[in-house]
């Protein structure tokens, strides 16, 4: 019953914010994630944690400033998500432009497939949703929502437009099957990661817990890595979709070494985005959840 209910309340909310106009389901969304903030503690310690930790010179004003905008922000990509069903690639272009595509061209060129190195910045769930209404579908890494029917919900919508989903339990196989024939795959590449799964690099001066997993698969297949985001433009009032040059990889002989050695470079790539638009990032994320042995907690609250 509780599954049930939890799907009936996401049905309506996207069903709901989808029927309205789409200046009053964003200006909606943000009040609701505005009130659902104030009502998290967690959350709020969580962001105020983490903006201290990046920008240890920022007054507590320009931090309270970003993390107000990161709520409206996710609120918008949260009516955006609602409203895909009237995106076309006949209208998507009124609400997301292409900016670097050409870099993204230029690397698929190469023949061995293309890994998006991507993160939490913007609009994430639309970049790939817009890029595939562009008529450049990709797979995307994701794990399942624990709720079935809210997960089967979600993925029908990320998926309305070309893309189609790559879940955990057959990512390895999956991933080389998709570059092998010079597919796309779009990687979210900066949240906390379990240590069976990563090496600790640096992020923002401390030690973060990464997925080693681009940098294995890009060694192993000779991928292009392209970093990609959506990043919200005021001055267009449009998101920009945005694709850097393919980044060299190092190769040194020494595996583990180069995975390091990557791994590392993929994350400064993420953490200068961050930097540049530092309201668009989701700050609520405990990114140094796990520490070294020895380090003490970062979130030592519950």
């Amino acid at each position: 019953m509780k599954a049930w209910l939890e799907y009936v309340a996401v049905s309506l909310l996207l069903k709901g914010l989808g029927l309205l106009p789409r200046p009053l389901a964003r200006q909606l969304a943000a009040k609701v994630a505005g009130i659902l903030y104030a009502l998290s503690p967690k959350l709020r310690r969580t962001a105020e944690t983490n903006l201290r930790i990046a920008f240890p010179e920022w007054t507590e004003a320009q931090r309270d400033a970003v993390i107000r905008k990161m709520v409206r922000n996710l609120g918008w990509m949260a009516a955006e998500f609602a409203r895909v069903p009237k995106y076309s690639k006949e209208n998507i272009e009124e609400i997301v432009v292409l900016d670097g595509n050409e870099n993204f061209l230029d690397a698929r060129q190469q023949g061995k497939g293309v890994l998006i190195l991507t993160g939490h910045i913007g609009a994430w769930e639309l970049s790939s949703f817009a890029h595939a209404l562009y008529g450049y579908p990709l797979h995307f890494m994701a794990r399942p929502l624990d709720n079935q029917r809210i997960n089967a919900l979600v993925n029908s919508y990320r998926c309305a437009s070309g893309n189609q989903p790559i879940f955990k339990n057959e990512s390895a196989r999956v991933m080389l099957k998709i570059l092998k024939d010079a597919g796309t795959i779009g990687i979210l590449a900066d949240q906390n990661t379990m240590p069976d799964e990563a090496i600790f690099v640096d992020f923002f001066g401390k030690p973060a817990s990464t997925t080693t997993g681009i940098a294995r698969v890009a060694l192993h297949t000779d991928a292009a890595v392209v970093p990609g985001y959506a990043v919200w433009d005021e001055s267009i009032q449009k998101y920009r979709l945005r694709f850097e040059p393919a980044m060299d990889l190092v190769r040194t002989g020494d595996v583990e070494r180069d995975v390091r050695e990557n791994t590392q470079r993929f994350t400064k790539v993420i953490e200068d985005i961050i930097r540049k638009y530092p309201e668009q990032w989701v700050w609520v994320h405990g990114r140094w959840s796990v520490r070294p042995k020895g380090d003490p907690p970062v979130y030592d609250f519950s």
